[in-house]
């Protein structure tokens, strides 16, 4: 039962440090729009939606105290990661091939109208096209770098999901 308590507060600690992560590529992607100038597209709107919701997910299953909780809210982070795996992977599409659209006639009204965009529209207000493309950081452009952040997390609470499948909630009275 101890080392069942341990795991489940490493596994608490774990997702803290998602979060955060989550929070400073909020953080970054900020710095690439306010500083480097570099508008958002639907797609990358979309992309912000997804980090936070992972970061949102992370915290709130870092605050729950029995494994059945913890695992409702991480099988919620890999699908959010799943959903930002196919916003990054679509954006990389268009910008790979410029003749395809992201479909901003119809995607940037659907974007804006969400409340995030009338809540904080420095944010989540899409403000460029998805086919422009930015100069590559180390080699890879920024919906690669989404993808690959996205496919990391989605791999590793998979991974933490599937290693701790067999912990139960521990009901009073009985032994396991």
């Amino acid at each position: 039962m101890n080392d069942d308590n341990a795991l489940l507060r490493r596994e608490r600690g774990l997702l803290v440090l998602l979060g955060l992560i989550c929070l400073a590529l909020l953080a970054g992607a900020l710095y690439m729009q306010y500083v480097e100038h570099q508008d958002p597209c639907p797609l990358c709107i979309l992309t912000r939606y997804f980090t936070l919701l992972i970061a949102v997910f992370a915290f709130l299953g870092a605050r729950l105290t029995s494994w059945r909780g913890v695992r409702v809210l991480e099988a919620l982070v890999v699908l959010s990661a799943a959903g930002g795996m196919v916003a990054s992977a679509r954006l990389a599409w268009v910008q790979a091939f410029p003749s395809f659209s992201c479909g901003f006639d119809t995607l940037q009204p659907i974007v804006d109208a969400l409340p995030p965009a009338h809540w904080l529209p420095g944010v989540f207000k899409v403000r460029g096209l998805c086919e422009t493309t930015y100069p590559p950081i180390l080699g890879l452009s920024l919906p690669l770098w989404s993808l690959v952040a996205f496919a990391v997390i989605f791999l590793a609470v998979l991974a933490s999901l599937w290693s701790n499948r067999r912990r139960q909630v521990s009901w009073p009275g009985i032994r396991r």
